[in-house]
């Protein structure tokens, strides 16, 4: 019992490390942005992870597994590299670039509705009507903050920036629910899809003529490109899987994740010098209402499905 307890508190520091690093990210993204465009800030961040994810499995001597993989792994890894960090984070950064921080990180919650909605197609699971209900409050959310409260005039305050948005949760969710088939080790599939991804960027980067622009950029861009790299697709991905892996209850651990977006909240006011619009935590609390409503019917229908 005590080591149970112990496993799960020790779980819970790694969950609020991952909130953490979670919550800062958006913040990061718009400072960024402020200096490089999306592209530049997809090869600078995607450079930092790969060396981070590369330097740990040479650190636990597990580096020559990348090279021992069968050729299905390999051209799953390269699809899934397309898929994260190319166009993931292409349309993400282009969403931020386009939207007010608040309102970007906002309607990048949706994406586990959307992953819920996908799974009926293409995993062959019913949607039912908790499902539905959850699905209603979550884009009934996303529409507030789309029209930015205006819901009967349905004025909307930047089309292509929440196009792109919701655009990134559909990538987000296909990537997670394609994963579920993914039989790598985490780490080990996670390194391949930046190996794969990042000399695609660089290609598309050299066409752009981004790569010699990107020479002069203020030291901002390097370090808004270090720390997203390092601390969003690298080291949250890496405390998140040990929070999981230690958890005695893994409900309590992913509930942390609802922490996340109202602290982002915080420090975009703080640092970015954004005024919270009531339409933005309307529109949020919606969304959150609609994922928690899903979690909670899920679990009380999951002994009747036994």
């Amino acid at each position: 019992m005590a080591n149970e307890l112990k496993s799960q508190k020790h779980a819970t520091l790694y969950g609020l490390a991952t909130v953490v690093c979670w919550s800062t990210v958006a913040t990061a993204f718009k400072l960024s942005l402020n200096h490089v465009n999306p592209l530049q800030l997809i090869l600078l961040a995607s450079l930092v992870s790969w060396l981070f994810l590369l330097s740990i499995l040479i650190a636990k001597g597990r580096a020559l597994e990348l090279f021992s993989l069968s050729k299905k792994d390999y051209l799953w890894s390269l699809a899934f590299g397309m898929m994260n960090p190319v166009l993931y984070y292409l349309l993400l950064f282009s969403a931020y670039d386009a939207l007010p921080a608040q309102e970007a990180q906002a309607l990048n919650y949706s994406w586990a509705i959307v992953m819920t909605l996908l799974a009926v197609p293409l995993l062959g699971q019913r949607l039912s009507r908790y499902d539905v209900v959850a699905a209603a409050l979550c884009y009934f959310g996303v529409l507030m903050i789309a029209t930015r409260g205006d819901l009967l005039g349905l004025n909307f305050a930047n089309v292509k920036g929440v196009l792109l948005a919701l655009a990134s949760t559909v990538i987000w969710s296909l990537y997670w629910i394609l994963n579920q088939k993914d039989e790598r080790e985490p780490i080990i599939g996670l390194c391949l899809n930046f190996s794969f991804a990042l000399p695609l960027i660089i290609i598309i980067a050299l066409n752009s003529g981004d790569i010699a622009s990107l020479v002069s950029a203020p030291w901002q861009a390097l370090a808004g490109g270090f720390y997203i790299g390092l601390f969003e697709m690298g080291l949250a991905f890496i405390l998140w899987l040990k929070a999981m892996k230690l958890a005695e209850n893994t409900a309590k651990i992913a509930n942390l994740i609802f922490i996340s977006p109202f602290l982002s909240l915080l420090l975009i006011a703080v640092f970015l010098d954004e005024e919270i619009l009531g339409s933005t935590l309307v529109g949020l609390c919606l969304i959150i209402a609609g994922l928690v409503s899903q979690q909670i019917f899920q679990r009380r229908l999951a002994p009747h499905q036994q």
